[in-house]
């Protein structure tokens, strides 16, 4: 969890990776996805099919790594970008557990508004609003939603 750590370090401060810091973590990432191929390889070409050779997950997942380099890696040239998903996991754990328990949403109305409460709960909390409070939840049913500010 060098990478985390380092990440967290940086957003703390405020900073990004240093250029030389960037192009060392860059090397090893490559690194990584050699060795991953090296472990995976590719099965050689039958000359009887026809289209493109099938693939492991693995090897799916090597080959979509070292396509999005950039996407991946994101996060240490820019701070607004998360290590993680995991905020969005979260945000959608809610509908699949809903699902889960009743089975379904008996409408697509239904789930709409699961989905518009939802976004409304957790854009707030996001922005450090305490939804405990009497502020978030009973300004946006008295029709004075919380609005977050956009970013500049």
């Amino acid at each position: 969890m060098e990478v985390l750590d380092a990440s967290y370090a940086h957003r703390a401060a405020g900073t990004v990776f240093p250029p030389e810091e960037l192009s060392t973590r860059s090397a090893r990432y490559d690194e990584l996805i050699a060795k991953g191929w090296k472990e995976n390889p590719l099965i050689p070409e039958t000359p009887k099919r026809r289209g493109r050779p099938k693939k492991t997950k693995a090897q799916n997942l090597l080959s979509r790594l070292q396509t999005h380099k950039e996407s991946v890696l994101a996060f240490m040239t820019d701070l607004s970008v998360p290590f993680t998903n995991n905020l969005a996991e979260r945000d959608l754990r809610m509908i699949k557990v809903k699902q889960k328990i009743s089975g379904s949403f008996r409408t697509k109305e239904g789930a709409r508004r699961f989905a518009r409460i939802r976004s409304y709960i957790s854009t707030a909390a996001k922005n450090g609003k305490n939804l405990l409070e009497v502020e978030a939840l009973s300004h946006a049913l008295l029709g004075n939603p919380f609005l977050p500010s956009r970013p500049p």
